[in-house]
């Protein structure tokens, strides 16, 4: 039975997709759930950068196939509204203002490489494997998978990854340049929370619209990139976290932009 585990380590909260006897296969019950504790992170002031794992030394397997093989006797629309599950997840991920960050262990597969990809940065050990696995057993990719692969792979060897399914290890993936850091194996989630933390003090309204920008650059043009730089930077020269990242930078201190994200006292 699948579940999301919780742990807070320091700013950094760890939200681990638990379910070994499946290699953390997906359902709809752990979409809803990831995207709860995203939500929940999302809007805790303590928190300031989310990494995700998975539970057993293995980051994800993908869809669970038992459940998709009964969409067969489902109409159309039945099968969408499953889909969409999966859909809003990784819109969930994409739209958390907060650094997510994937630490993978074992590898990802399918819908599992999806949600890896989906993150805004990547940790994974030299010998993960990953696969987009849909054709072997007669699917298409989802999840977003070929979004993501297309920002940094040719048409061709993105072709070629989707129409064979063929594994990759982690060390191919970080040649690809999808991967933030590459580690030894049983190190992938230690590396992350440590990557997190340096991020988790950062400036949260400044970072969540350095992420915006990052997303949105390779669709736009460049004067759309221009104008959505300009927007940003106008509002966030007039916030306190400008304030204090410049009197601190002129000051020779370090800047302190955790106190400017906590709760006010009620």
């Amino acid at each position: 039975m699948s579940e999301v585990l919780c742990e807070q380590r320091g700013a950094v909260r760890v939200l681990i997709n638990h379910d070994p006897a499946t290699r953390n296969a997906l359902n709809a019950d752990l979409y809803a759930a990831l995207a709860a504790a995203l939500d929940e992170a999302q809007a805790d002031p303590q928190v300031g950068a989310i990494v995700l794992a998975g539970g057993g030394n293995f980051f994800c397997s993908g869809g669970d196939l038992r459940l998709l093989a009964q969409r067969r006797s489902m109409a159309p629309q039945q099968r969408r509204a499953k889909l969409e599950g999966l859909h809003d997840l990784i819109r969930h991920i994409g739209r958390c203002s907060k650094p997510v960050i994937a630490a993978v262990e074992g590898g990802a597969a399918g819908a599992g490489l999806s949600l890896a990809l989906a993150c805004d940065l990547l940790v994974t050990t030299r010998q993960a494997q990953f696969s987009v696995a849909y054709v072997k057993v007669g699917l298409t990719p989802d999840g977003g998978v070929t979004a993501f692969l297309a920002q940094f792979l040719s048409r061709q060897v993105l072709t070629q990854l989707c129409l064979s399914g063929e594994r990759f290890n982690g060390e191919r993936l970080h040649a690809m340049g999808a991967v933030n850091q590459l580690v030894e194996e049983g190190q992938a989630l230690q590396a992350a929370v440590q990557l997190a933390a340096t991020l988790a003090d950062g400036p949260a309204q400044a970072m969540a619209r350095i992420k915006h920008l990052c997303q949105h650059a390779y669709g736009a043009t460049l004067e759309e990139q221009l104008e959505q730089e300009a927007q940003h930077m106008v509002l966030s020269q007039g916030e306190d976290e400008a304030a204090e990242g410049i009197h601190a930078f002129l000051e020779k201190r370090p800047a302190d932009f955790r106190r400017l994200r906590q709760a006010p006292e009620q």
